[in-house]
């Protein structure tokens, strides 16, 4: 089956992500135009997320090591790894998850 999702139309997850496209083994998500923070809780999650930085500035703080992202970067946060965001400038990035968070 071909799904198409509109940016402009998809609905916002618990966390403010828009969800967008997915499939039974892989989903996307964006985080729009997401505010300058330092005070996200640290997640750990079942899946592994791969991500692509559209604009603004984040650090990307897994476990002990912090990662400074920013336009052009891609990332990739392994399964089972504590991580957060500290957003240092409005932030846009897509995400990919597999398999598909929910």
């Amino acid at each position: 089956m071909i799904t198409k999702v509109s940016s402009k139309d998809a609905p916002s997850g618990a966390h403010g992500e828009v969800a967008l496209a997915k499939g039974e083994l892989v989903g996307m998500r964006m985080w729009r135009d997401e505010p300058p923070a330092d005070d996200k809780p640290s997640t750990t999650s079942d899946y592994e997320t791969v991500g692509y930085v559209i604009s603004g500035r984040a650090n990307l703080v897994l476990e002990d090591r912090t990662v400074a992202l920013e336009p052009g970067d891609s990332y990739c946060v392994p399964a089972g790894t504590v991580h957060t965001y500290h957003i240092l400038e409005t932030f846009t990035a897509i995400e990919a998850t597999a398999p598909a968070a929910a």
